[in-house]
This record gives structure tokens, C-alpha cells and sequence, in this order.
């Protein structure tokens, strides 16, 4: 008998069958969920390679599209993929432009919050992310009050997420006022809308150290000192008392912009302890070093002029303390080719400074100087504990 003529039509759906044998065998939310953990655990490539497998499988229809593409663009920029990032988040907003689908699908603010971060533009185009993952976040705290006692969580635990949504909402609403006070300082009413987000901030997460710290930021613009000092104290009084791994300590990045208010208004003891503490979790930071350095040179000068009460001699000790500080930040700065040159033109200052005064600093034969100040004491010229005075400033 002569053999049967393959039928083409029966080879391709067979073959359509295969494939979305193989397709179901791939359980994507599985992989979503380990890409996740892998990019939690530090593991970039690994959560890269599991959410484009992902992706892949789900296709740009599929349910959960804009869940891996969000997804994507967290791990691309983890990766430093700038660029690409953008362009999946850029893809995961389209896929859910009012941020309307389950979290687990890929809705949710997020994705306008990182774009917002990513902008370009910059000014009224980060403004614009940031307005939508807002009225995402207020949906989100409006439908969760509602439903308190209708879904599965206790409403201990139900209370919970809606306090965490708000800190979230209020942390949006501070780098809205950030965007106002630099991007768009220049527009009429830049001043009453900081305002207003930080009121509606500090009323969303008033234990919230990151929004006081906002606050004292907007105070200090506007120069109102005081109010700003008592916003830096507030701020602080959250966490300073924290171990360093506690989730209430902010960024690292967020408590060095902290110590840069707290030198302005006149809070160098307050500068210092936070400096040190830097100093302590990242002792190859060049900012680090440098504000603690900073913050001693302001304070010994206040000293040596008179205008801060304190032993007559301490101005000198507290300038040595300085000079072992910038020291080691220069040193930083040239092994890692840190490319603010500002800071180091600065900190050079200061010890040119430091030297006319006390004469050039002895030859320490390696960089231990700086360690042993810090690890003998490192506060020797931090004994006033009274916050207040700070504050006396001029």
C-alpha cells in the first residue's frame, strides 16, 4: 500500500497543540513570583531571566503582561538599564493606563511612581507620574476604608495595609513638593502648592520621619528657621533611637540630605551623631565623611568666634576631629573617582582653612588616622547632649 500523503493542515495544528501543551506546562506566576524573590536577594540576572521567560509565555495580551513588564523595568533598573527600564514601564502603563487592574496583574501605582522617578522632562512630566500612582493610591485607600470589615484579612491586618498605602501616598505627595522646589520653582504658584502636599502629607503619615523632613526643607526655603529646626527634631525623634536594619531608619541617600538641612539651620551636634551613624553602615562613603568633617568645621568655627558657648579650647579639638574627616574623604574620593567636584573643592577648602589655623596636620603613615578618631571616641567633640543648643544658631 503506498504511504499516506502527509496533510500540511493536520502537521500545523498539531503543532499549534504542542506549543500550547508546552505554553500551559509553564506556570508564568511562578515565575513572576521567584523573579521577585531572586531581585529581593539581590540576584538581578537571575530575576531577569525568570521574568523574561514570563513575559514571553504570556505574551502582550495575556493577564498578567503588565505585572512582568513592571516587573522588567524594576530589574532593568536595579541593573542600571535605564533606558529599557523606561521603555517596559513605559509598556506596563499602557497595559493599565488608571492603574485599575489586581496588583497581581500589574496594576497598582508603582509603575507611575518609578516613571515619574525616570522622567526625562523632569519638572511637569515627573509631576505627571506622580499624580497618577497619587490617585491610584487614594482609590486604593478609599476602596480598602470601605470594605473594612468585608474581606478576608482581620481588620487588624486590614488596617495595616490602608497605613501602609497612606505612608506610601504621603512619601508620593514629598516628591511631588521636591519637584516644585527645583524643577518648577519658577511657576507662580510653586510655593502654595508645597504647602498643601505637605499639609495633606504630614495629615496622610504624621509618624512618618521622611515627611517632616519635607517639611523642614519647604520651612527653610520659605526661611523660617525655627519651625524647620522643630521639624528636624520631630523628624528625628523617630528613629534616631533605632538599630541601623530597623525598617523605621530612612535611606541612607534620605539621612544625607538630612544631615545637609540639619548643618542649615544651625543643628551641627544633630549633623554629626547622624554622620557618624553613616559613617558606621558605610565607611567608603564619600558624602559621609565629608558632612561629618563639614559639620565639625561649622560647629568649631561658632566656637572660635564666640557666637556658641563651650570650653575655650574645644574649637581646636573639634577642627582636628574635622581635618581627619575631609582627610579621608578626599582619600575615598580619589580611590573611587567619585566625580562630584564641588564636594571635593569644598572639603579642600575647609582643611586649607583648618591648616592656616592649626598648621598643617602631621604625617599619619596610612589611613587608620581617620578610622582610630572615629573608633576611639569619633563624638569626643559631641558632649552636649542639650539639642536646644543647636538651634543657637546666629
Amino acid at each position: 500500500m503506498a504511504p499516506t500523503k502527509p496533510n500540511p493542515r493536520a502537521q500545523k495544528a498539531k503543532a499549534k497543540e504542542r506549543a500550547r501543551a508546552k505554553k500551559a506546562a509553564v506556570n508564568t506566576r511562578e515565575l513572576l513570583a521567584n523573579a521577585t524573590a531572586m531581585l529581593e536577594v539581590g540576584d538581578a540576572e537571575g530575576a531577569a531571566k525568570a521574568a523574561r521567560a514570563a513575559y514571553e509565555h504570556i505574551g502582550d495580551g495575556g493577564q498578567q503582561a503588565g505585572a512582568a513588564l513592571t516587573l522588567l523595568g524594576q530589574i532593568n533598573i536595579e541593573m542600571g538599564e535605564i533606558d529599557r527600564a523606561r521603555k517596559y514601564l513605559m509598556s506596563a502603563a499602557k497595559v493599565d493606563e488608571a492603574g485599575t487592574l489586581p496588583e497581581e496583574l500589574g496594576g497598582g501605582p508603582d509603575k507611575f511612581l518609578w516613571l515619574a522617578q525616570l522622567s526625562e522632562e523632569g519638572g511637569q512630566d515627573s509631576v505627571s507620574w506622580y499624580e497618577r500612582g497619587a490617585a491610584v493610591l487614594r482609590t486604593q485607600i478609599q476602596t480598602l476604608g470601605d470594605a473594612l470589615d468585608s474581606l478576608p484579612l482581620t481588620r487588624h491586618e486590614q488596617e495595616a495595609v490602608i497605613a501602609e498605602k497612606r505612608r506610601k501616598l504621603a512619601d508620593t505627595l514629598c516628591a511631588v513638593t521636591e519637584v516644585y522646589m527645583t524643577d518648577l520653582s519658577w511657576e507662580e504658584d510653586a510655593e502654595q502648592r508645597c504647602e498643601a502636599l505637605i499639609t495633606e502629607a504630614t495629615m496622610l503619615a504624621p509618624e512618618l520621619a521622611d515627611t517632616w523632613q519635607t517639611v523642614a526643607n519647604v520651612r527653610i526655603s520659605q526661611s523660617r528657621t525655627k519651625e524647620a529646626q522643630e521639624a528636624l527634631k520631630r523628624s528625628l525623634d523617630f528613629w534616631i533611637h533605632l538599630p541601623p536594619e530597623d525598617p523605621g531608619v530612612p535611606a541612607f541617600p534620605t539621612r544625607v540630605s538630612l544631615v545637609r538641612l540639619l548643618i542649615e539651620v544651625g543643628m551641627e551636634q544633630r549633623a554629626i551623631e547622624v554622620a557618624e551613624r553613616l559613617i558606621s553602615e558605610d565607611d567608603q562613603s564619600v558624602e559621609a565623611w565629608y558632612l561629618g568633617g563639614y559639620g565639625r568645621y561649622v560647629l568649631g568655627e561658632k566656637l572660635k568666634s564666640g557666637n556658641q558657648a563651650s570650653d575655650s579650647d574645644d574649637w581646636e579639638d573639634i577642627w582636628q576631629s574635622a581635618r581627619k574627616r575631609l582627610a579621608q574623604c578626599l582619600r575615598i574620593f580619589d580611590a573611587e573617582e567619585y566625580e562630584d567636584e564641588r564636594l571635593r573643592e569644598h572639603s579642600q577648602e575647609l582643611l586649607a582653612s583648618i591648616n592656616n589655623e592649626l598648621g598643617d596636620a602631621p604625617d599619619q603613615g596610612d589611613d587608620q588616622a581617620a578610622w582610630e578618631d572615629t573608633e576611639d571616641g569619633g563624638d569626643d567633640d559631641d558632649d552636649d547632649d542639650d539639642d536646644d543648643g543647636d538651634a543657637e544658631m546666629q
